[in-house]
């Protein structure tokens, strides 16, 4: 296992509980934690080794240490992805998803509702990364300040934003005179507006 942590899977039951062994797969390799014997799997100090070297092997942990802030402070530091595996209560705390999104927006998808919803969580997906936008709440895919944030981005992620704000003639001509392209992306009733088509031909 020094070697390749993997082959943990081809130990006996025994030494799939021997904490020796089962640290120096985990070192190698953090996934070998899938291996472990549920005693282990509940051992902080293997666990937080497993994360520390691969994020993803949270999902192997067992519930309680899925729960443990520290544990998924530190799976989540080498992959935010691991957030996906972390306690319902911990996708609930703003400042571990802050930290999250701050270095990959993409993970907000697995931020709790009550988080999706929360503007400064939301701006900092989205700034990371713009196509987050679809991963927020209602209510901020009608924001103008988070939905023009993804604009910025690219235009085409104004396909997330709320149907109301899209419909909004200050928002979208404000969006039109960025970028023409916008018009694609409009309600109905504004593509038929002449003030609003006659800004994206001038902007195009």
């Amino acid at each position: 296992v020094k070697q390749s942590g993997m082959a943990l899977q081809y130990a006996s039951n025994e030494l799939c509980d021997d904490e020796n062994v089962v640290m120096e797969a985990v070192k190698q390799s953090g996934e070998a934690l899938a291996f472990a014997s549920v005693r282990l799997r509940n051992d902080k100090q293997v666990v937080k080794t497993a994360v520390k070297q691969s994020g993803m092997a949270l999902q192997y942990a067992s519930n309680e240490l899925c729960d443990d802030k520290q544990v998924v402070k530190t799976a989540v530091k080498q992959s935010g992805e691991a957030l996906a595996f972390a306690s319902v209560r911990l996708r609930n705390d703003k400042n571990v998803v802050m930290m999250v999104v701050k270095q990959d927006g993409g993970t907000l998808e697995y931020a709790s509702e009550n988080l999706r919803a929360d503007k400064d969580v939301v701006m900092a997906a989205v700034h990371r990364e713009g196509w987050t936008l679809q991963y927020a709440s209602d209510e901020l895919r009608a924001d103008k300040d988070v939905v023009m944030t993804a604009f910025d981005h690219n235009i085409h992620y104004l396909r997330f934003a709320n149907k109301h704000l899209i419909s909004d003639k200050t928002f979208v001509m404000a969006a039109v005179k960025q970028d023409g392209r916008a018009l694609q992306y409009v309600s109905d009733e504004l593509r038929a507006d002449k003030d609003v088509v006659m800004t994206a031909f001038d902007h195009n």
